[in-house]
């Protein structure tokens, strides 16, 4: 199975948002969003395996700016790293100016996705070899998150959580 770059999961997704879409501020729903967050992800897990994908978690959410109605929102989700059968996926939601049409980083999340087979059990997948400066960052730091998650959970020894160590120990 050849690796393959983190841009062949590329997806791009773009929306208005709409009134109904909105809280009492008029403002996009966070749960909203989590869900097209969720879509994006799950479409560029799917390019990178080419398999059923599950979302098994959401590991990160960072809503910085709000989304108000009336904006074009684009989400911008690839694979940033490959397990066994999980992914990591990094997803960048930004909304463009009315007017200049510039473009504001709003939002950033991460998503872990496993590839199953049709009877729901994992299954291997291609490796990632990341490309540009901010894959192979997001590709070291994935390494990281995964260790912290497994050791919270009670899945890993901290001790043998070598890259996670690495940040706090010389």
């Amino acid at each position: 199975m050849r690796a393959k770059s983190p841009k062949e999961s590329l997806t791009v997704l773009t929306d208005l948002v709409l009134p109904g879409e909105t809280n009492y501020l008029d403002n996009l729903f966070g749960g909203e969003l989590l869900a097209r967050m969720d879509r994006a992800c799950s479409i560029a897990a799917r390019r990178h395996s080419r398999r059923i994908v599950v979302t098994a978690s959401v590991n990160h959410v960072a809503f910085t700016k709000s989304v108000p109605v009336g904006s074009v929102v684009t989400l911008e989700a690839k694979v940033s790293r490959a397990f066994k059968s999980s992914m990591e996926i990094y997803v960048d939601v930004w909304i463009e100016d009315r007017q200049s049409g510039e473009k504001t980083k709003v939002n950033e999340g991460i998503y872990t996705f496993v590839a199953v087979d049709e009877t729901g059990k994992p299954v291997p997948i291609p490796q990632i070899e990341p490309e540009t400066e901010l894959e192979k960052k997001r590709y070291e730091a994935a390494l990281r998150r995964k260790q912290l998650s497994l050791v919270l959970a009670g899945k890993m020894d901290p001790k043998e959580a070598i890259e996670l160590k690495s940040i706090f120990i010389d």
